[in-house]
């Protein structure tokens, strides 16, 4: 089936993550079975913005988020596009879709104070447990990389002489990312008591758990959490808020958008500019206390 051979394409042309293809499957399988229903099959010659407007009018009618539906779209507009392409379709059915108007979310982040506290402050306990937790959250915070990304870390990704991290990000893009000499510090101190008790690291990666396994998401969700509900009591916390947090403050310290786009990887700025309206809205509340007349 051509949606088969798209997700065969996604895959390895494109590099898409195993999340995100997921995703993409489930939209189309979704969109088909609708088809099936509405019109007894489906053909990809026969699909017509009308039918696909239906769709979207029958996914909101079922209470699903504008966001959610406009994924769906975007996986639809992917999906036809690949037909045209493969000449398989003339024209893209998708390509007069309005999309649904989203609300637009800020980013939830934990606050300076509240990291400053987190480091210098909390006991995170002692022995070996500890002090990989520790660092899971200082390797977070210090470099802003994504979850997949930390747990991807092999003894090779990181350069201790030279204070870098080097990462696999989405689509199989390696960056670079510089680190302080604090952090350096503590994975050194990390290797060290990981040397101690285990010798050697036969499945190469940098973080492990206590019997010696490569460490999972559940565990980086419990250590973060269980780190920020002391310091902080934002809503989420995940180590995704703890990306939030770092690309934040470097914006209200003065970075640059464009270098926060490259530490983060996003593949464009549009991406990285939902953190100006994170600082726009302190600016805001900063106004709204201090002026005489606000």
């Amino acid at each position: 089936m051509s949606t088969e051979r798209f997700i065969k394409y996604l895959e390895h042309e494109k590099c898409y993550s195993v999340h995100t293809l997921q995703s993409y499957k489930i939209d189309l399988k979704q969109f088909i079975a609708f088809c099936k229903h509405t019109n007894g099959c489906f053909k990809e010659n026969l699909i017509n913005s009308k039918l696909i407007r239906e769709w979207v009018v029958s996914l909101l009618n079922n209470s699903y988020s504008a966001k959610s539906v406009n994924r769906k779209i975007s996986t639809l507009r992917s999906f036809f596009r690949y037909l045209q392409t493969h000449n398989i379709i003339s024209q893209n059915p998708v390509d007069s879709i309005n999309s649904p108007k989203t609300n637009k979310r800020l980013p939830v982040f934990v606050n300076e104070q509240a990291m400053e506290v987190l480091f210098k402050e909390v006991d995170f306990g002692e022995g070996f447990e500890a002090i990989r937790n520790k660092l899971i959250v200082e390797i977070l915070y210090s470099t802003g990389i994504r979850l997949s990304e930390l747990i991807g870390l092999t003894d090779n990704s990181i350069d201790t002489n030279n204070n870098t991290i080097k990462v696999l990000g989405k689509r199989n893009k390696e960056r670079i990312i510089p680190y302080n000499e604090s952090l350096n510090l503590s994975i050194v101190n990390y290797l060290n008591h990981r040397e101690e008790i285990y010798r050697e690291d036969p499945i190469n990666t940098f973080f492990i758990t206590k019997k010696g396994k490569a460490i999972y998401p559940k565990l980086v969700y419990r250590i973060v959490n269980q780190a920020l509900s002391i310091v902080s009591t934002v809503e989420k916390k995940s180590p995704h808020v703890i990306r939030h947090s770092f690309a934040t403050h470097m914006l209200n310290n003065g970075a640059d958008l464009n270098a926060i786009k490259e530490l983060l990887g996003h593949s464009n700025l549009s991406a990285t500019q939902i953190y100006t309206y994170t600082t726009f809205s302190k600016l805001k509340d900063i106004y709204n206390h201090a002026h005489p007349r606000a």
